[in-house]
Protein backbone atom coordinates (compact mmCIF):
# COMPACT_ATOMS: atom_id res chain seq x y z
CA UNK A 1 0.00 0.00 0.00
CA UNK A 2 1.19 3.43 -0.84
CA UNK A 3 0.44 6.36 2.02
CA UNK A 4 1.01 9.76 0.92
CA UNK A 5 1.16 12.04 3.61
CA UNK A 6 1.26 15.52 2.60
CA UNK A 7 1.22 19.35 4.00
CA UNK A 8 3.29 22.19 4.78
CA UNK A 9 6.64 21.94 5.83
CA UNK A 10 6.80 21.58 10.45
CA UNK A 11 3.16 19.67 10.05
CA UNK A 12 4.27 16.56 12.12
CA UNK A 13 4.38 14.68 8.65
CA UNK A 14 8.08 13.15 9.21
CA UNK A 15 7.18 12.04 12.71
CA UNK A 16 4.26 10.34 11.94
CA UNK A 17 5.97 8.69 9.11
CA UNK A 18 8.76 7.48 11.67
CA UNK A 19 5.65 6.25 13.73
CA UNK A 20 4.54 3.69 11.03
CA UNK A 21 7.47 2.33 10.12
CA UNK A 22 8.01 1.20 13.92
CA UNK A 23 4.47 -0.11 13.72
CA UNK A 24 4.42 -1.64 10.45
CA UNK A 25 7.11 -2.89 7.42
CA UNK A 26 7.33 0.78 5.49
CA UNK A 27 9.98 1.90 3.37
CA UNK A 28 9.77 6.05 3.49
CA UNK A 29 10.36 8.62 0.69
CA UNK A 30 10.84 12.55 1.65
CA UNK A 31 10.53 14.97 -1.32
CA UNK A 32 13.36 14.74 -3.98
CA UNK A 33 14.39 10.78 -2.27
CA UNK A 34 13.58 9.58 -5.73
CA UNK A 35 16.29 10.63 -7.38
CA UNK A 36 18.45 7.99 -6.07
CA UNK A 37 16.80 5.76 -8.58
CA UNK A 38 18.00 7.03 -11.84
CA UNK A 39 20.59 9.36 -13.39
CA UNK A 40 18.38 12.05 -14.26
CA UNK A 41 15.52 13.53 -13.13
CA UNK A 42 12.70 12.53 -15.75
CA UNK A 43 13.76 8.90 -15.73
CA UNK A 44 14.36 8.94 -11.83
CA UNK A 45 10.29 10.72 -11.50
CA UNK A 46 9.09 7.77 -14.03
CA UNK A 47 10.52 4.90 -12.17
CA UNK A 48 9.29 6.19 -8.75
CA UNK A 49 5.84 6.61 -10.25
CA UNK A 50 6.13 2.92 -11.43
CA UNK A 51 7.48 1.75 -8.27
CA UNK A 52 4.42 3.63 -6.51
CA UNK A 53 2.00 2.01 -8.59
CA UNK A 54 3.27 -1.31 -8.69
CA UNK A 55 3.47 -1.13 -4.36
CA UNK A 56 -0.17 -0.73 -4.44
CA UNK A 57 -0.77 -3.93 -3.77
CA UNK A 58 2.12 -4.75 -2.48
CA UNK A 59 4.85 -3.51 0.08
CA UNK A 60 4.13 -0.67 2.00
CA UNK A 61 5.37 2.45 0.98
CA UNK A 62 5.33 6.31 2.12
CA UNK A 63 5.99 8.97 0.49
CA UNK A 64 6.31 12.48 2.91
CA UNK A 65 5.11 15.69 0.72
CA UNK A 66 6.16 18.99 1.78
CA UNK A 67 5.62 20.65 -2.21
CA UNK A 68 2.70 20.63 -3.85
CA UNK A 69 4.13 19.57 -7.65
CA UNK A 70 4.91 16.43 -5.70
CA UNK A 71 1.21 15.09 -5.00
CA UNK A 72 1.21 14.42 -9.20
CA UNK A 73 3.37 11.38 -8.59
CA UNK A 74 0.58 9.85 -5.95
CA UNK A 75 -1.07 6.94 -7.77
CA UNK A 76 -4.73 6.52 -8.12
CA UNK A 77 -5.83 3.95 -4.85
CA UNK A 78 -2.95 5.58 -2.31
CA UNK A 79 -4.28 6.52 1.22
CA UNK A 80 -3.85 10.30 1.00
CA UNK A 81 -2.81 11.97 4.44
CA UNK A 82 -3.50 15.86 4.97
CA UNK A 83 -1.73 16.55 7.77
CA UNK A 84 -2.17 20.62 8.96
CA UNK A 85 -1.02 22.79 11.96
CA UNK A 86 -1.91 26.37 13.04
CA UNK A 87 0.45 28.76 11.98
CA UNK A 88 1.37 30.00 15.22
CA UNK A 89 2.74 25.80 15.34
CA UNK A 90 4.69 25.76 12.11
CA UNK A 91 6.51 29.25 12.79
CA UNK A 92 7.33 27.83 16.65
CA UNK A 93 8.50 24.27 15.04
CA UNK A 94 10.34 26.21 12.46
CA UNK A 95 12.17 28.24 14.22
CA UNK A 96 13.40 25.59 16.93
CA UNK A 97 15.30 23.89 13.28
CA UNK A 98 16.79 27.31 13.48
CA UNK A 99 18.11 26.97 16.88
CA UNK A 100 15.55 29.33 18.11
CA UNK A 101 15.71 32.16 15.44
CA UNK A 102 12.98 32.55 13.16
CA UNK A 103 14.34 35.20 10.28
CA UNK A 104 11.65 37.83 9.00
CA UNK A 105 11.97 36.43 5.21
CA UNK A 106 11.10 32.52 6.84
CA UNK A 107 8.22 34.02 8.33
CA UNK A 108 6.84 35.87 5.48
CA UNK A 109 7.36 32.49 3.39
CA UNK A 110 5.74 30.14 6.03
CA UNK A 111 2.77 32.88 6.17
CA UNK A 112 2.26 33.15 2.33
CA UNK A 113 2.34 28.69 2.24
CA UNK A 114 -0.03 28.28 5.47
CA UNK A 115 -3.06 26.60 3.70
CA UNK A 116 -1.77 25.65 0.49
CA UNK A 117 -2.59 22.16 0.75
CA UNK A 118 -6.13 22.74 2.89
CA UNK A 119 -8.06 22.24 -0.73
CA UNK A 120 -6.18 19.15 -1.61
CA UNK A 121 -8.32 15.75 -1.83
CA UNK A 122 -7.84 13.70 1.47
CA UNK A 123 -8.91 10.27 2.84
CA UNK A 124 -7.27 11.47 6.78
CA UNK A 125 -7.16 15.15 7.52
CA UNK A 126 -4.59 15.55 10.67
CA UNK A 127 -4.54 18.72 12.67
CA UNK A 128 -1.23 18.92 14.04
CA UNK A 129 -1.58 19.75 17.88
CA UNK A 130 -5.04 18.78 18.24
CA UNK A 131 -4.77 14.54 16.77
CA UNK A 132 -1.81 12.92 18.74
CA UNK A 133 0.78 10.68 16.68
CA UNK A 134 -0.68 7.29 17.97
CA UNK A 135 -4.37 8.42 17.30
CA UNK A 136 -3.05 9.58 13.80
CA UNK A 137 -0.99 6.39 13.39
CA UNK A 138 -4.01 4.28 14.46
CA UNK A 139 -6.71 5.79 11.79
CA UNK A 140 -3.91 5.49 8.98
CA UNK A 141 -3.46 1.69 10.08
CA UNK A 142 -6.95 1.33 10.06
CA UNK A 143 -7.66 2.27 6.45
CA UNK A 144 -4.87 -0.42 5.09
Amino acid sequence: MVIGIFGESCTGKSTIAEKLKELIEVQIYTGKDYLRLEKNEVSAKQAFQKKLSEAIKGENIIYVISEKEHLSLLPEGCIRVLVTADLEIIKARFAQRMHGNLPAPVEAMLEKKHGCFDEEPCDIHIISGQDNIADACEKILNRL
